[in-house]
Order: structure tokens, then C-alpha cells, then sequence
């Protein structure tokens, strides 16, 4: 995406529609359902605005941790997380870190825990949060496994195993993000990029 328009989007005059734009932005493979989950830091006085936000979508969201001017949120969708924690490798990955993922609610009553954990002992995510965030369980088996380096590439997330099928999912998201920024400057809302959907 040029800087031109970035800078554009992220001037101070558009700063009143600072969270919709930061969800479009940040989230849109997510929002166009190539992703099961996405994460974003939110200063902590949009935090409230997130409910409007997202209205009339099925994403649900979490705030996993809070400091005085930021929260940490996971956004997902309840079905498509559901089905893509219980895959067998997804599920054996996990309950090394201490997630029985007996349920969606349980796995994210954990990693909330243990990113608050994190939080307060000064050290950065707990690294299984990648496999929530729809990464390659052996891309993040091989991240901290190896402390973070010797990636064969880096983009969306830093690659180990197979850079080809990557670079495909990083262009998809790269096609997404511009697709969603131009439907957002065409007038769209996140309800609309991310598909209508009538609560129930």
C-alpha cells in the first residue's frame, strides 16, 4: 500500500475515526474471513467503542490484558476459532502450554491468564499465541524453539517451513488489507467489509 495514503489514513484529521480505521487496517484478512482470530493493541479510551464497532458482524472480541492506555484485544469469530483449536495438531500444540481446550471459553480464560502473567514479569507474549492468531503451528513450534531467529522469511509472522505456501497467504493478506482500506474510503463501514450479519 503506498505511504501516501497510510499517512493519509493515519493523520491527525482522521484520528476521530481512529478504531474503525485501526480494525480496517490492522484486521483485514480477518475481516474478509481469511483468519479464524486477529489481535490488536487499543488505547483504552476506544476500548468502549469497540461494541459499536463491530455491530451487526459475528465477530466477538476479548480484552486479554489493560494498562493504564492500552488494551490488548483478541478479535474471533466463535464458530471458525471453535473448530480450528480442536484440529488434533492444534490441540497437542497447546496442552503443552497448559490448555486443556475443553472449550473456547477455557483456552481463552488461559491465554488471558498467561499474557497477564507475561505482562507482569516484564517479558513479551506467551509465544503460543501465534497458533490462536492462525499461524503455522511448526512456524510457531520452530520460533521458540529457536528464541525468534534463524526464519527462513518474515512478513505477517516469521516463517521456518515451507516460505512458498507463505508467501501465497502473505499476498492474500497483503490483497485483503488493500481491498478493505478502499472499501473503508469508499464509505463502508466494518460491519459492511466484514459482511452483514443480522444478530440473533
Amino acid at each position: 500500500m503506498p505511504v501516501e495514503v497510510v499517512s493519509f489514513l493515519f493523520s491527525k484529521e482522521n484520528l476521530r475515526r481512529g478504531l474503525q480505521l485501526q480494525v480496517i487496517f490492522q484486521c483485514a484478512p480477518f475481516l474478509k474471513g481469511m483468519k479464524a482470530a486477529c489481535m490488536l493493541n487499543v488505547e483504552t479510551g476506544y476500548c468502549k467503542d469497540l461494541e459499536n464497532v463491530l455491530w451487526g458482524t459475528d465477530i466477538e472480541y476479548r480484552i486479554l490484558s489493560e494498562n493504564n492506555r492500552k488494551c490488548l484485544v483478541f478479535l474471533y469469530r466463535k464458530n471458525e476459532l471453535s473448530a480450528f483449536l480442536k484440529k488434533k495438531e492444534v490441540r497437542d500444540f497447546l496442552r503443552q502450554y497448559g490448555y486443556a481446550c475443553q472449550s473456547l471459553e477455557m483456552a481463552l480464560g488461559r491465554l488471558s491468564a498467561r499474557v497477564q502473567s507475561h505482562a507482569c514479569q516484564n517479558q513479551s507474549f506467551p509465544h503460543e499465541i501465534g497458533v490462536f492468531l492462525d499461524y503455522p503451528v511448526e512456524d510457531v513450534r520452530c520460533f521458540i524453539e529457536q528464541g525468534g531467529k534463524g526464519e527462513v522469511m518474515s512478513g505477517y509472522w516469521k516463517v521456518y517451513r515451507d516460505p512458498g505456501k507463505a508467501r501465497l497467504i502473505f499476498q492474500a493478506y497483503d490483497k485483503a488489507r488493500v481491498s478493505a482500506v478502499n472499501e473503508y474510503l469508499a464509505g463502508r463501514t466494518v460491519r459492511e467489509i466484514a459482511g452483514y450479519r443480522e444478530r440473533n
